[in-house]
């Protein structure tokens, strides 16, 4: 009898709190944070010129068609004090790549006020704190305002309320968020007539192409007077190193034979504009067609070419025959070095490691072009915010973030429309939107050494796709994807782009 009440009692009281727990799980979307904004005031001197600047950190919320806050976006925006006539003020949007990065790395080594210094030759790692942060006297702001953006997932972005990442997480999804966040800076910041310029690295490539493009559209067209394309990544075809991409084999094999020069594999004797010219014509004129014939050529032939490409990257011939007349990059940089244990970066070839396994196919300790810095950047921005902008956030500021990266969604068109997947390509948008917006011009900066986004694919790439080629600037620089590592190309980056923005 006891047994039978005490279950009743249970199964009534679970039957009574049952509602409760349904209201919770209801209401259990949590409430929207109240956006922060860290505002300072500050002076410096760039390009020669002492300018008295405001900075402001602060998040800026995205909302829905039901006026819901949904996503908020980081950014720090460094405007000039004292401007009278902002129309004739530029203002340029800065992020990076990845897609998963924040956009620390140009904030921090290029564009930013300030920048954290390491080893310009690459021949030393950036070791423990503390790190050296100097006034960057190559910033540009006595030309342009500049604002820092960080997309959804990164830094310190991120969706709220009934938010969801899906809507962010995507190429198509990613270029609307941004596109929709520079539209609400200009409109609050009364910069409609202001010329505008976007520079990005690397993603940031396609992700400025792709946002050029959605400004077009949804009734608020704002045209970009131009595009700086820091190593870029229109048409992942020539900067994707897989078997079987005949594209990738020429596009790479010129920064190949670069980076064998720098290490004194290949090349010398000749200048390095010299022997990468000899190499580019060398891929067109002959790599190019054997690559089409594959196993159709003799043995002669192939014998002939092994001769030439070791020639250029500087590994046995014996190895590139096995390899079949195709050197793989990640191969390549355990290869080029390898009677010195060394592996060489992907990012910038210029950087070693010392590997722990010598015969691996490919470096497996990562990229010692990106883990000899890391740590640099990332101390180097936390201290920055919390010393020089006065930034209390409750949470980390990520650099970069693996999860968006996973689940990225790089369907172009939307779900219940036809489509077969073929490599990222947004190029022809450039080439679509430059016709459309005749004044927009681009400047495109590669790295000698860059073994991710070569050089060689900048000029591939933009000698098609309808890209307006008049419009179309393209500079080169002995250094890496990061060429701004490199304090003297840094110097002739700052240049180049001051004399993009003035004339």
């Amino acid at each position: 009898m006891s047994k039978f009440i005490h279950h009743s009692v249970l199964f009534l009281s679970l039957m009574l709190s049952m509602p409760l727990f349904a209201q919770e799980k209801k209401d259990s979307t949590k409430a929207v944070p109240v956006p922060k904004s860290f505002v300072s005031s500050h002076q410096g001197t760039f390009g020669g010129k002492v300018i008295k600047y405001k900075a402001t950190a602060k998040e800026t919320q995205l909302k829905n068609e039901h006026d819901e806050a949904v996503a908020s976006i980081w950014s720090v925006t460094y405007t000039q004090e004292g401007v009278s006539d902002l129309s004739k003020r530029p203002v340029t949007f800065v992020f990076n790549g990845g897609p998963g990065s924040a956009s620390v790395w140009l904030h921090m080594g290029m564009f930013g006020p300030e920048v954290v210094k390491v080893d310009s030759d690459a021949k030393k790692d950036d070791g423990a704190a503390p790190y050296s942060i100097v006034e960057n006297k190559q910033a540009l702001l006595d030309l342009t305002d500049l604002v820092f953006i960080d997309p959804i997932g990164t830094g310190y972005s991120r969706v709220v309320g009934k938010g969801k990442v899906e809507d962010y997480w995507g190429l198509k999804e990613d270029a609307a968020s941004i596109a929709k966040f520079m539209r609400q800076w200009v409109t609050e910041n009364k910069r409609w007539l202001s010329p505008k310029y976007m520079a990005g690295e690397s993603f940031g490539t396609t992700r400025a192409v792709a946002v050029a493009n959605a400004l077009e559209g949804d009734g608020q067209n704002m045209a970009m007077n131009g595009l700086i394309l820091i190593s870029q990544a229109l048409d992942y075809d020539g900067s994707t190193s897989i078997p079987d991409n005949v594209t990738s084999y020429l596009t790479y094999l010129p920064s190949m034979a670069a980076t064998a020069w720098y290490h004194k594999k290949a090349g010398q004797g000749k200048t390095l504009e010299a022997f990468v010219e000899e190499c580019r014509k060398f891929a067109y004129d002959i790599y190019a067609p054997a690559l089409y014939r594959g196993n159709l050529l003799d043995s002669l032939t192939k014998n002939s070419l092994a001769e030439k490409l070791a020639y250029f990257i500087g590994l046995d011939k014996a190895y590139i025959l096995k390899s079949n007349l195709t050197v793989l990059v990640p191969r390549f940089q355990k290869k080029l070095l390898d009677d010195k244990g060394l592996a060489i970066g992907r990012l910038d070839g210029r950087f070693t490691g010392d590997e722990d396994d010598d015969v691996s196919e490919e470096p497996n300790l990562g990229d010692p072009s990106d883990y000899q810095i890391g740590s640099a950047y990332t101390a180097a921005l936390n201290h920055y915010f919390a010393s020089s902008l006065k930034i209390e956030m409750d949470r980390p500021y990520l650099t970069s973030n693996d999860e968006l990266g996973d689940k990225w969604r790089w369907r172009p068109v939307p779900d219940g429309r036809y489509w077969e997947p073929v490599p990222v390509n947004v190029a022809r948008q450039l080439g679509e939107t430059m016709r459309r917006n005749t004044a927009m011009k681009v400047l495109v900066a590669s790295g000698y050494y860059d073994l991710i986004c070569p050089f060689f694919d900048t000029e591939y790439t933009f000698a098609r796709n309808g890209i307006v080629k008049e419009r179309v600037t393209k500079t080169y620089y002995e250094a890496g994807h990061m060429m701004y590592l490199h304090e003297p190309d840094m110097i002739k980056l700052a240049g180049d782009i001051r004399k993009f923005l003035t004339e």
